[in-house]
């Protein structure tokens, strides 16, 4: 009896050799054929799962947002119920930057998805789309942290989510090797403490209380 192939699988593997061709090489090196090769397979057989570079390019961002939210999902289990909303954002802020070796592949898969959503309008559309959700989210979160008085009320929700969202810019930092992690997360921490109140017993008694 044939083995049974499972296409889902076989269709990330592609994706993680994209991945390492984007890490290795660079993006100008993406085409099907050099992603085939990193996969070790066929050009034919690359090209049953995906016919054109744009659909391989889309699955291999959409499994890489995948993996930071899975990612991020671990690092708020660890945090326990009930967390404080500054660790919720640490946490979700360091995953997005290349701080280990998984966070360092797709956070270079996005910089290429990025470049290739400047001249492609479909493309564009799904990281615009997929950037705005993340952005809604942060920005519920802190919503949230400023009606449980862990933000002091005269903080612009809107405003300090961009705020938090710039912090990301540290990528290219990170990647040049212009600053050291130590320094990102120093960075990091002391703006989150600028950001949350310093005395949050109400707020964590009002929080309990809901």
């Amino acid at each position: 009896m044939p083995k049974q192939v499972d296409h889902r699988e076989r269709r990330e593997a592609i994706a993680r050799a994209l991945w390492r061709v984007v890490e290795q090489r660079g993006v100008t090196q993406l085409s099907l054929r050099e992603v085939a090769r990193e996969a070790g397979m066929s050009h034919g057989q690359l090209q049953h799962y995906f016919a054109t570079r744009e659909a391989m390019l889309t699955f291999a961002m959409d499994f890489a947002a995948e993996q930071t939210t899975l990612r991020v999902d671990r690092g708020l289990a660890e945090l326990g119920d009930r967390p404080h909303p500054r660790d919720v954002l640490r946490v979700m802020l360091t995953e997005l930057l290349p701080l280990h070796a998984d966070a360092r592949a797709t956070s270079r898969m996005s910089a290429a998805f990025v470049l290739e959503a400047l001249h492609d309008e479909n493309i564009r559309a799904r990281a615009r789309d997929g950037i705005a959700q993340g952005r809604a989210a942060v920005e519920q979160l802190l919503r949230r942290a400023i009606a449980d008085g862990y933000v002091h009320p005269d903080r612009d929700p809107v405003v300090e989510t961009h705020l938090l969202l710039a912090l990301t810019g540290f990528t290219t930092l990170l990647e040049l090797q212009v600053i050291e992690p130590e320094d990102t997360l120093t960075a990091i921490d002391q703006y989150l403490d600028r950001l949350f109140v310093e005395d949050t017993e109400g707020a964590e008694d009002a929080h309990g209380a809901g």
